[in-house]
């Protein structure tokens, strides 16, 4: 009844509101989704008034995770993308207001100096690019293949944003120079020496408990820099991980279950094989669950776990080892095979690829094969004349890593070549010749050298990973959950740490878009949390995390905006008792020379030798770049005190400038100067980009408000 009360209340304001509505329809039925649609929902920023929506932002997300296959994460995709959105629409603002449009021309002109599509075989004519052929590629796909014409449009605006942020940095360029007196006055400022002397008096004579500094202080310093102290959003949190580890228990139950696997049993009844009696290693593994798969490469006594090294190479062929523990698994191994192999080989080779081997490109046109035929041919006409075999490398294969060098590889180890390759080499004999199948097509080989003669195994092995049991997974969910229930009870998250004789880990600082959370990794959901407009400070939470759980506390929010004084106390507290300290020294400092300032401050008087900006350092003191530039601008034999540099306050009598040589022509500095300032284009978008009116709602786009 309340509701249909509040209806009748607002029965005229809702009349007016369908009135309008169907008003506008009229005039235009579009507007109808417009009008109930508010532009705010559908957008998440702007920048200078233009909105960035949501399906906008979506498109070039997607575009951008495309174009990068994947590789980077979620939120590192979608910072890159919010900025290059920002840029985009920026460059575009100031282009437009001088008059400047990037057209469809420009950026196919951009498409024809592409050094990779010139190279594109599918572009040219007789081994030259054609630009008719891309046109007529293009006009294809747009009609037939809308995956593929959609990456070539993206690749198209990506050549537009570039090309606008060129030719505005040129623009701006353009426009930066520099005088010759600018180019004089910096060959002077850089160059001038000064010496005199000078009485400094550190702020560690004075102690930090003499200095009382109050929030009040701080917060002062804040709001009379506020520029230097604006801050994202950020939230802090506290939280205990209780992680699932595998107890001794629970590796000694593994281990005795990996032993079990090495004799012949019954199950069910059923005779079932051993590793010692097995036959098909690759049927044991998987009949097995093994957590390791099956591994039938020789291998080299360094290859072979420690643990069992030396037992295996000094057995024979059919031994079984362990269990034994290597990294995170029980193993046992069965020696397969033993033989002798060089550590080390040379080979020359002629690879013919086939349509659809890796590295195959658009002018690979034979069949597996006819690729298959050639080979052998080739193998024929190698066998009947070893000479020839450079010469055909170079003509022939299509390794350009080998083709000059007549298809020859120096001395390589056993793991650096495809398998196939590989077993031809180090199991074959010097001198041998023959083809083998790979992925990147048929290899016609010739053993060149063999070296290091040793023996080796293969092994075949069983793996289970150690991993916490059932009843190990409960208790720590069980210990999880009661750490939980105290806090729900009330109890004090440090004291509940305490009492558990737990550990805490503090995340300071956490931002909307972060996905690390420190000391526990990529954990979004903890992050979302933390952001939620109904989470207050003390509120917690348990997660269910990557191997265990945690139980976080929220213990500070901050909002966008001026950094709140506790926050700011660690940054500001040096500025402030380094500037107390400097008036308590100054109200110390008496006398007209510098022999009386310095017995007032019971300090000494000291030398400074030929200073300069370029290094402005002061012997005996470091990098004092405020106290060097007041000497440069001082008159000479006039006593200047209480100038407070960077570790203390120092009182100076300049006794000589020594100017530079002057030059006839300062045009190497004034070009230098110019293009120090050409080069700054981030600096120069910055600057643009910080004038700008940015609206930034793109967290809200992962679901935080």
């Amino acid at each position: 009844m309340a509701i249909l009360s509040k209806i009748r209340e607002r029965s005229m304001f809702l009349i007016l509101v369908i009135g309008l509505a169907l008003f506008a329809f009229v005039l235009d039925p579009s507007t109808i989704s417009d009008f109930f649609s508010a532009s705010k929902v559908n957008e998440i920023g702007q920048v200078n008034g233009e909105s960035i929506s949501r399906q906008e932002f979506a498109e070039a997300l997607d575009a951008y995770k495309a174009q990068t296959g994947n590789r980077v994460s979620e939120m590192q995709a979608a910072k890159t993308v919010w900025n290059n959105l920002i840029r985009q629409k920026i460059y575009e603002t100031q282009l437009e207001e001088a008059g400047i449009t990037v057209g469809e021309a420009d950026i196919m002109n951009a498409l024809y100096e592409s050094p990779a599509l010139q190279g594109d075989p599918r572009f040219q004519t007789s081994g030259i690019f054609d630009k008719n052929k891309l046109k007529e590629h293009l006009a294809t796909i747009k009609e037939e293949n809308g995956e593929e014409w959609a990456a070539w449009q993206n690749y198209m605006a990506s050549l537009k944003n570039n090309i606008e942020k060129t030719t505005y940095d040129n623009l701006v360029a353009a426009g930066l120079g520099a005088s010759l007196k600018e180019g004089e006055a910096q060959y002077l400022t850089e160059n001038t020496k000064v010496s005199g002397k000078y009485v400094y008096v550190p702020y560690s004579t004075i102690a930090d408990s003499l200095v009382t500094l109050k929030k009040s202080d701080v917060s002062n310093y804040i709001n009379s820099h506020k520029e230097a102290f604006q801050v994202e959003a950020s939230r802090d949190i506290k939280f205990v991980k209780f992680d699932i580890a595998p107890t001794s228990e629970d590796e000694e139950a593994i281990k005795a279950e990996v032993a079990k696997l090495i004799e012949d049993s019954e199950v069910n009844n059923t005779p079932v094989k051993g590793l010692k009696n097995a036959v098909d290693y690759h049927e044991f593994l998987e009949e097995n669950n093994s957590d390791i798969a099956f591994d039938d490469n020789y291998k080299f006594k360094v290859q072979v776990p420690q643990a069992i090294a030396e037992e295996v190479f000094s057995g024979k062929e059919g031994d079984v080892f362990g269990p034994y523990k290597d990294a995170d698994y029980f193993k046992i191994s069965k020696v397969t095979k033993v033989a002798q192999l060089p550590d080390s080989a040379q080979a020359s080779h002629i690879l013919i690829p086939f349509v659809g081997a890796s590295s195959a490109d658009a002018t690979v046109v034979k069949s597996e094969e006819e690729a298959k035929i050639t080979a052998d041919s080739l193998l024929a006409v190698v066998k009947a004349d070893k000479s020839k075999f450079a010469d055909l490398a170079k003509e022939m294969s299509s390794d350009k890593g080998s083709s000059d060098k007549g298809g020859f590889y120096d001395w390589f180890s056993y793991n650096r070549m495809v398998p196939s390759f590989r077993d031809f080499v180090f199991e074959g004999k010097e001198g041998d010749m023959g083809v083998v199948k790979s992925q990147f097509g048929f290899h016609v080989i010739k053993i060149d050298g063999q070296k290091n003669f040793q023996p080796v195994v293969k092994l075949a092995t069983y793996g289970r990973k150690i991993e916490a049991s059932e009843a190990t997974e409960n208790t720590v969910f069980q210990n999880a959950e009661t750490f939980a229930l105290e806090l729900a009870n009330g109890k004090d998250f440090d004291e509940a740490v305490k009492e558990k004789n737990l550990s805490s880990l503090p995340a300071i600082g956490l931002k909307s878009l972060d996905e690390n959370v420190p000391g526990v990794g990529n954990e979004r959901e903890i992050i979302t949390w933390s952001f939620d407009r109904d989470v207050n400070e003390g509120d917690y939470k348990r997660f269910d995390v990557d191997g265990g759980y945690v139980v976080a506390v929220l213990t500070a929010k901050v909002e966008k905006g001026l950094m709140p004084v506790d926050k700011a106390i660690s940054s500001v507290r040096p500025i402030l008792t380094n500037e107390r300290k400097a008036k308590m020294i100054e109200d110390e400092i008496s006398g007209s020379t510098l022999d009386e300032i310095a017995k007032s401050v019971s300090q000494t008087v000291r030398v400074a030798t030929d200073v300069n900006l370029n290094s402005p350092t002061i012997s005996g003191v470091g990098y004092e770049p405020k106290i060097v530039g007041a000497m440069l601008n001082a008159k000479e034999n006039q006593v200047i005190k209480n100038v407070a540099g960077d570790k203390g306050v120092f009182a100076f009598v300049v006794e000589k400038k020594e100017l530079p040589t002057a030059l006839p022509n300062y045009d190497t500095f004034r070009k230098r100067i110019a293009n120090e300032r050409k080069s700054k284009t981030f600096q120069m978008y910055e600057a643009v980009k910080k004038a700008a009116k940015i609206e930034d709602n793109m967290s809200s786009f992962y679901g935080i408000q």
